[in-house]
């Protein structure tokens, strides 16, 4: 057993190290998410959470974040 509790410590910079990818992954949609969020963001405006509940697995934060540095005009 102690060998176990070695390797979940030694394994904790690997596991930031896949969070830190699994973050730029995050901004990754398919095409059909990429659609479906035009279109409620045509309807609904920036209500990223009413959004977010038409796409399984996606967090309001993960759309907004990927709208503003997709389709952000302030620059």
């Amino acid at each position: 057993m102690a060998e176990s509790e070695f390797s979940s410590s030694e394994d904790a910079p690997m596991d930031s190290i896949e969070d830190h990818s699994k973050q730029d992954s995050e901004l990754e949609f398919s095409e059909d998410e990429e659609t479906l969020i035009i279109r409620m963001f045509n309807l609904v405006g920036e209500r990223w959470t009413l959004i977010a509940g038409r796409i399984p697995g996606r967090t309001a934060e993960e759309i907004e974040k990927y709208w503003n540095t997709r389709y952000s005009t302030s620059q």
